[in-house]
């Protein structure tokens, strides 16, 4: 057999990425959140729900037993449970949803709602990483249906499930409110809806990884220097006076200074291009994430920042160089703060009262 045969016959000919080599072959997410525990499934559900702020105002995940069949539930309006209102139920389980699993949980919401405890909710979710059966997909999908199996299967399936106090009866006025309910509140989500919808919260990076998408560049600085600059900009000032020996007061005071013009240029862009950077990822990263890496930023220059400098305008070089070089690895955000992104965000920490330059 020659070489190029045999190359021909390997079960896999595609090229091996250096990020592959290190890391190995990306999984596929739905593969991931099948050795999720419930909890996390759970949490999972939770950051999708908390992401959708144009739906909701706000978000309830009960914990601990008795929380009546309310696993997360997203409030369209101030009278939450009272209002308008959906409910996710979210069930982890080694096999697709079956009836005899939500049942019960149609009960709860049946009996709860009967009871005044909370207005029927506008939906009704069960989401799995299994997703649901065929034969509870179909059921599903016709509330007529749904209804004459829940009247039928009440006493064997759902009665002594509701509550622990005894089992529900399906009788009286309690019957009449099953009768006329509106069953097409109740759905199952396919997992992978799911984790497509959780791709636009800053969380699935960190569950899933693949990295930030290609990044814009930053806007053309201001001619003039805005409002959210003061600080910053007359901290450069101050530091370039100390370092003439005069009062420089205003930015056209530098014009005779070529090198301090350039520097404060090179300041302003750099302030903006990590600006353009906490923006990028606002939406993308977990709450906090930037702000993690400008204590990082931070921690990692006090040691030059501390040290002994000619004047302010020595000190502000010193850092920023120093910023620059930091050794960022750990960060999820280290392949994306540029060398400039770097001395911007020491701007940005003088900007916010932590960096100073003239002592």
């Amino acid at each position: 057999m020659s070489l190029q045969s045999a190359v021909k016959e390997l079960p896999s000919a595609r090229i091996l990425l250096a990020q592959e080599f290190e890391n190995g072959p990306k999984i596929d997410p739905l593969k991931i959140i099948q050795i999720y525990d419930a909890g996390e499934w759970e949490t999972f559900i939770d950051e999708w729900v908390h992401s959708l702020t144009s739906t909701y105002v706000s978000v309830m995940r009960p914990t601990g037993a008795g929380d009546k069949g309310i696993d997360i539930a997203g409030f369209c309006d101030a009278d939450q449970l009272l209002g308008t209102w959906d409910n996710h139920q979210c069930k982890h389980y080694n096999a697709p949803l079956s009836f005899g699993v939500v049942a019960p949980e149609v009960g709860k919401m049946l009996w709860y709602s009967y009871s005044g405890e909370y207005k029927a909710p506008r939906a009704c979710r069960f989401i799995a990483p299994k997703g649901a059966s065929t034969s509870l997909s179909l059921l599903l999908t016709n509330a007529d249906k749904l209804k004459k199996k829940i009247l039928v299967d009440w006493d064997k399936t759902i009665s002594s499930k509701i509550t622990s106090t005894g089992p529900i009866q399906l009788d009286g006025k309690f019957l009449e409110y099953v009768e006329n309910f509106d069953f097409r509140i109740f759905s199952a989500v396919a997992p992978r809806s799911i984790i497509e919808a959780h791709g636009k919260t800053p969380y699935y990076l960190g569950r899933f990884g693949g990295g930030l998408p290609s990044r814009p560049r930053p806007d053309a600085v201001p001619a003039e220097i805005e409002a959210t600059e003061a600080t910053y900009t007359s901290k450069l000032l101050d530091a370039y006076s100390e370092h003439k020996g005069e009062v420089v007061g205003a930015v056209a005071n530098i014009e005779k200074w070529a090198n301090l013009k350039s520097h404060f240029q090179r300041s302003r862009e750099a302030f903006y291009h990590a600006e353009s950077l906490r923006v990028f990822v606002r939406e993308k990263v977990e709450p906090g994430t930037y702000e993690g890496l400008q204590t990082e930023i931070l921690e990692g220059v006090l040691d030059t920042y501390d040290g002994e400098h000619a004047d302010g305008f020595a000190r502000v070089i010193a850092v920023t160089d120093k910023a620059q070089s930091l050794v960022l690895d750990a960060h999820p955000l280290n392949k994306s703060a540029m060398p400039t992104d770097r001395r911007g965000i020491c701007h940005q920490l003088a900007n916010d009262g932590k960096l100073t330059w003239r002592r």
